[in-house]
């Protein structure tokens, strides 16, 4: 476990020098505090407006940044040193493979839930100080859920993007199907769902249809930032909240989403010639 804390501490320190730890910070501070804000602007109302509408809303957005940023942060975490000559140097001193892939996905995690917990954790302090008749316990339960299950989301796609990375043998090959990825789960998946429903008229499995939003990892998300409110969401998410998912269920979804991509990430990575 040592061995994979120092190279925790490596991929951290590698996120401080290339300021992505500034970056991702200030990206989602802007966004979310835009959004408490500014979310009801096109009904005509400026202001906060409620604490489930503002996690809607910003469930909705981070499904569009998280992801991607948890990518381009992790794509090239093996291919990357094995193209820079650094994984062989890595692997002569007494680290595994497992413990090389760990220590990353620590690293990696540390620097995406630090900048999630001050960036999206500012804008709940905003709304606490200056919104008026805010419920102070519905607020921090809604943000903490919010900002716990953000960094579920940013692990899964960095286990994502090391199996990408310990499958290719160039970055650019990983850079490329990083995004086929982020484009995959955050635009297709959904309008492949929508696609289905029409094409059948709507005669799809009623019970089934909404267990197929487990099978992306950005709608579960979505879902857990869902479950402890009236609202029931928009598109698919509408269909999916007849289905009375538990927080717990999709909890754990989550984390197979982690531990499956990260399990065949390592397999492909003990495979690799270096």
């Amino acid at each position: 476990m040592k061995a994979s804390i120092a190279v925790a501490q490596k991929e951290f320190k590698d996120g401080l020098r290339n300021r992505w730890l500034i970056a991702i910070t200030l990206i989602f501070a802007i966004f979310a505090s835009a959004l408490s804000w500014f979310g009801s602007a096109a009904v005509g109302s400026i202001g906060f407006s409620s604490v489930a509408n503002t996690i809607v809303s910003l469930s909705s957005l981070n499904i569009f940044l998280l992801p991607l940023i948890a990518l381009l942060l992790s794509y090239n975490a093996i291919v990357g040193e094995d193209e820079d000559g650094t994984l062989l140097l890595l692997l002569t001193y007494p680290l595994t493979k497992a413990e090389l892939l760990l220590g990353k996905l620590i690293g990696h995690t540390a620097i995406l839930a630090i900048a999630t917990i001050v960036g999206f954790g500012s804008a709940s302090l905003t709304i606490a100080i200056f919104a008026e008749g805010v419920n102070l316990v519905e607020l921090s339960t809604a943000f903490g859920l919010f900002i716990f299950s953000a960094i579920l989301l940013g692990m899964i796609f960095i286990s994502l993007s090391y199996l990408i990375s310990s499958w290719v043998s160039e970055k650019s090959k990983a850079a490329g199907l990083a995004l086929i990825i982020w484009f995959f789960f955050v635009l297709i998946f959904d309008m492949a769902l929508l696609g289905i429903l029409v094409a059948t008229e709507g005669q799809v499995h009623s019970e089934l249809f909404p267990y197929l939003l487990l099978l992306n990892p950005t709608d579960v998300f979505r879902l857990v930032n869902l479950v402890n409110f009236e609202t029931n969401g928009t598109g698919l998410l509408s269909i999916a909240s007849e289905q009375s998912f538990s927080l717990s269920g999709l909890m754990l979804s989550m984390t197979i989403w982690i531990i499956v991509p990260f399990a065949l990430a390592y397999y492909r990575l003990t495979k690799r010639p270096i």
